[in-house]
C-alpha cells in the first residue's frame, strides 16, 4: 500500500492538475508515479520536463531505455522496471535478451555497446558520477563521446526522482504495467 498520497486530476494540487489531465489523455490511465509526484507540483514538471529532454537527447531511444531500466533495477523500482519495460517491449520492440538482462543485472552478451552502457550507468550511481580514468575509457571505447556521457548522467538524475519517489512512496504498480513487472520469489 502506497505511503504517499496518489493523487487523481480531482485531488491534486491546483498546479497539477492540468499536467495529470495532459498524462490521462495521452495514456488512457494515470500511473501512480504521475499520482504521487503530483504531490509536489514542482516534482511533477521536473520529471516532465526533464523527460522530454532525456527523450531527445543523443542516445538513442533504445539507449535512453537501457539507462532507465538498469537504473531502476539498480535502485530497486520495480514500479520504473514495468514502466520501462512496456516502453522496450511495446514501442520499441527490444530484444527480449535484452530487457531480461537490464531487468536482472545481467551480462547482454548479444550487445556489447548496451552492455558497456548498462554498466556505466551502474558505475555513476554506485560511484555518485565519480567513475575512474578506465570506467570512462571503457565506456568511450564502445563508440560513446562525451555527449552521451553527459546524456547519461541526465538519465541516471531522471531516474533517481522516479526510483527514489517510488522507494519512498512504496507506489502500487498499476494493472496496465503489472504484465512487464519483476517477478520476485
Amino acid at each position: 500500500m502506497a505511503r504517499l498520497t496518489v493523487h487523481t486530476p480531482d485531488t491534486a494540487p491546483e498546479k497539477a492538475k492540468e499536467r495529470m489531465q495532459a498524462v490521462q489523455k495521452a495514456n488512457g490511465f494515470i500511473p501512480n508515479l504521475i499520482g504521487v509526484l503530483a504531490n509536489s507540483p514542482n516534482a511533477l514538471a521536473f520529471y516532465q520536463e526533464v523527460g522530454k529532454m532525456n527523450s531527445s537527447n543523443s542516445l538513442t531511444a533504445e539507449e535512453v531505455e537501457v539507462v532507465q531500466i538498469t537504473a531502476a533495477a539498480h535502485n530497486g523500482c520495480d514500479f520504473c522496471v514495468a514502466g520501462h519495460t512496456k516502453i522496450g517491449t511495446l514501442r520499441l520492440k527490444m530484444p527480449n535478451d535484452v530487457l531480461e538482462a537490464l531487468r536482472n543485472r545481467t551480462n547482454i552478451d548479444s550487445n556489447e555497446k548496451y552492455q558497456a552502457l548498462a554498466q556505466f550507468t551502474m558505475q555513476l550511481i554506485d560511484k555518485r558520477g565519480a567513475v575512474s580514468d578506465e570506467e570512462l575509457a571503457a565506456f568511450k571505447a564502445v563508440g560513446y563521446n562525451d555527449q552521451n556521457v553527459l546524456d547519461v548522467v541526465m538519465g541516471v538524475a531522471l531516474a533517481t526522482l522516479c526510483n527514489y519517489a517510488n522507494n519512498v512512496g512504496k507506489t502500487d504498480i498499476n494493472p496496465e504495467l503489472a504484465d512487464y513487472a519483476p517477478k520476485h520469489g
